[in-house]
């Protein structure tokens, strides 16, 4: 993979990129990592910086690994990708090795932050920002009753600084 300009994301939809060709989310060490399929989230301008948010639930393996270190990678795949996307959203990295199923080859990027080499764009990001979603704060209330109680946890939020672009 080679680092891009992140002028370079300028050319991405952004909608399309995350809500419909979904995105890994990685976080960790080359020793112990995990990766999760997510399509919650968005790329933006704040603090007069490049970052991302995303949204992910407390139950989710990988939300320990994003707890417990200050970097991850959003990493975006071709179609031909699809059912590993799938599997990787599916199954628990506490049970399974998602990577070794999908055929994933892990790759560490100059930062430490993990990905794999068959991803089109990586995004190299550093934690700067989560908070707790709450059930007072929902002002559409359709909204909590159809996404949360029976079907999982508050997301936490996290808004990450996009340090790095890489592609292939």
């Amino acid at each position: 993979m080679t680092k891009q300009d992140i002028s370079v994301l300028g050319k991405e939809d952004a909608f399309k990129l995350i809500g419909k060709e979904w995105m890994l989310v990685t976080a960790g060490t080359e020793e112990k990592f995990n990766t999760m399929t997510a399509s919650w989230g968005g790329i933006g301008w704040l603090w007069n910086k490049p970052v991302a948010f995303l949204f992910i639930r407390p139950e989710r393996y990988t939300h320990d690994f994003i707890e417990q270190n200050d970097r991850l990678t959003l990493s975006f795949y071709d179609e031909e990708y699809r059912k590993a996307l799938q599997i990787c959203g599916a199954k628990s990295g506490r049970d399974t090795d998602k990577v070794k199923e999908c055929g994933f080859t892990p790759l560490k990027l100059e930062s430490g932050s993990m990905t794999f080499a068959e991803s089109r764009m990586t995004l190299d990001c550093r934690k700067l920002f989560k908070t707790e979603m709450t059930e007072a704060n929902f002002i559409d209330r359709e909204l909590f009753d159809k996404w949360y109680g029976a079907h999982g946890g508050l997301h936490t939020v996290y808004v990450v600084e996009i340090e790095g672009v890489y592609t292939k």
